[in-house]
């Protein structure tokens, strides 16, 4: 195994360097050379001419750019939250939660959702990096991590009562992330509304030019 690693990497390299600019550069001009050697103008000294033309050629060629990376769009980001989403929804729902925990993280999902579905929504959320991370956040860390330290500090109140309930603390920590959904609605709604006064203005000021 450790032997054919320890080949392929000269042998990838070996491949790639035949492709270079560097090399096809070099041979154009060392077919100069062949040529110069037919016609009689390198003389016995044909080896040497071709093998310089070469190595002019090589070191006269532009340097290999890397590829640029390609990273996903936001289409692609929306759609991998989008999964995650569902995901959540398969992980909440084997997790016994209070009634009133419980109805709060379906509206927050359910808002999630709409936030996601193809479409107009998609499209003004597409445009504020912002709001996709603060959505990709709620949906991979902050709602799970609410549910899986809600589900692992109940069984230790049954072992020690007293203090707080996890439940209540749930029921606040979801309360704020709904809120701050509800802001980021909001925040989206005003970009478009404010997006269509600006070409309500556009078209009132050509009127009177």
């Amino acid at each position: 195994m450790a032997t054919n690693e320890a080949l392929t990497g000269p042998l990838t390299r070996a491949l790639g360097y035949l492709e270079s600019k560097k090399n096809l550069t070099g041979s154009v001009c060392g077919l100069v050379g062949l040529a110069l050697t037919v016609a009689g103008v390198a003389g016995t000294y044909w080896p040497l001419v071709i093998a310089g033309l070469y190595g002019a050629g090589a070191l006269v060629a532009p340097p290999e750019r890397a590829p640029v990376p390609r990273f996903p769009g936001t289409a692609e980001q929306l759609g991998a939250v989008r999964e995650d989403l569902g995901r959540l929804r398969d992980y909440v729902a084997e997790v016994e939660l209070p009634p009133a925990a419980d109805g709060k993280l379906g509206e927050l999902l359910d808002l999630y959702a709409a936030l996601l579905e193809p479409g107009r929504g998609t499209e003004a959320l597409a445009a504020e990096p912002d709001a996709v991370h603060a959505l990709s956040r709620a949906i991979r860390l902050d709602v799970p991590e609410c549910v899986d330290t809600y589900n692992r500090t109940r069984w230790w109140t049954r072992l020690t009562p007293g203090g707080e309930s996890p439940e209540r603390h749930l029921e606040r920590q979801l309360s704020v992330l709904f809120d701050e959904a509800e802001r980021l609605t909001a925040g989206l709604q005003d970009r478009e509304a404010r997006r269509q006064q600006t070409h309500t203005t556009y078209l009132e000021e050509r009127g009177r030019s």
